[in-house]
């Protein structure tokens, strides 16, 4: 809530002057650059933050001069309904913000018809591959922009020269921030051979003192997962990685009782051909891997479809940022836990999708970047 908060505040103050005419100098006559408004903007939303996920598309799409039309997703259809009624109170036009409500299993087909809809002008998509290569198909066969931010492999890479507990413990808030249910967690840790043993030490530590809980309290630290099948899919990363060869060092069971409740869970011994490693693992899942100097700890952080983020901790900044060119991501944080900021860029690539949200790139996404010629 507080981000989307700030982000209101940063387009409000920095949008004009982002979308204000770039006048260039050609001799004998007036040219410029405009950036002008799309039109009708399709969103396709998650639900694991229902609020920040729109908004942060939402806000750059508005101050733009566009409209929206917003499917959110349907376990969040009252957030949904909140946010359009939120920008009616701050003064917006009714319908500049539209939620569609549509049973789930006739989403494929209404995204795709509304895509081809001469009235849409772009879409733009934060979810699953699966809806991912749905929806950029779609426009492509339509001829129209996409943004999409997909699924996310992120790898959290410790070196020789790290100071050990101070990474350990980021990267127990980096896995498990909103119970592991994020694209920009950190789902990799590859960690030099040097301070593996000390670092899984105090990564383990640091995970068994989690509190689980319910979510609306103040001292949980991991709630549940949103929903059993995503709890099954967990278990089955789990059990597939160990018989794998991975070693499971804590955690690897669901939590009975009420709620779709998942012990935090570190699987060492990890690495390519393994379930953790290669897939997405969107719950309390860790996965470890060593490696033997700087030149394996690229590889192993490359050898993944995804590329959204990436973590890289080190006493020596230069070496973490040297490391980092090497390593396909959207983002990369050295000795920091990566997240978004509304006056940076943020996206993937390969797999993590392509666009950028956020920032001067993310107001200007939905623009027609349009010349001016005039001659005296």
């Amino acid at each position: 809530m507080e981000k989307s908060a700030l982000t209101a505040e940063y387009y409000a103050q920095q949008g004009p002057g982002i979308l204000a005419d770039r006048r260039a100098g050609i001799d004998g006559v007036e040219v410029w650059v405009a950036y002008e408004p799309v039109g009708l903007v399709l969103a396709v939303m998650p639900w694991n933050f229902p609020v920040w996920q729109v908004m942060r598309f939402a806000i750059p799409s508005l101050v733009a001069g566009n409209g929206i039309l917003l499917k959110h997703a349907s376990n969040v259809t009252g957030s949904a309904l909140a946010l359009q009624d939120l920008f009616v109170e701050a003064g917006f036009p009714e319908h500049l913000v539209t939620t569609l409500v549509i049973a789930d299993t006739d989403v494929p087909e209404v995204v795709s018809r509304l895509i081809e809809d001469d009235r849409i002008a772009a879409v733009t998509l934060t979810g699953s591959n699966r809806a991912g290569a749905a929806v950029g198909a779609a426009a492509g066969r339509a001829a129209k922009k996409s943004v999409l931010e997909l699924g996310g492999s992120d790898a959290f890479v410790v070196l020789a020269d790290a100071d050990v507990e101070r990474a350990a413990a980021a990267a127990v808030k980096a896995r498990f921030t909103n119970s592991g249910q994020s694209y920009v967690c950190a789902k990799r840790l590859i960690v030099h051979e040097a301070v593996a043993d000390a670092f899984t030490t105090a990564f383990v530590s640091g995970v068994e003192r989690l509190r689980l809980g319910d979510p609306r309290r103040p001292d949980t630290q991991v709630g549940p997962l949103a929903r059993d099948d995503l709890r099954a899919a967990i278990q089955r990363q789990v059990e597939e990685s160990v018989a794998a060869g991975a070693r499971l060092l804590t955690g690897g069971k669901p939590v009975p009782g009420e709620g779709y409740f998942y012990q935090p869970t570190l699987l060492a011994d990890t690495g390519p051909g393994m379930a953790a490693f290669d897939e997405e693992t969107f719950g309390p899942l860790a996965a470890l891997a060593v490696a033997r100097d700087d030149g394996e700890a690229v590889r192993l952080a490359n050898a993944t479809a995804y590329g959204l983020g990436l973590s890289v901790w080190t006493a020596d900044a230069a070496r973490g940022v040297g490391l980092a060119r090497r390593i396909t991501s959207g983002a990369a944080f050295v000795n920091a836990v990566v997240a978004s900021d509304p006056r940076l860029p943020f996206g993937g690539t390969k797999r993590s999708g392509y666009g950028r949200e956020l920032a001067a790139a993310g107001i200007r996404e939905f623009t027609n970047t349009r010349t001016y010629w005039v001659a005296a």
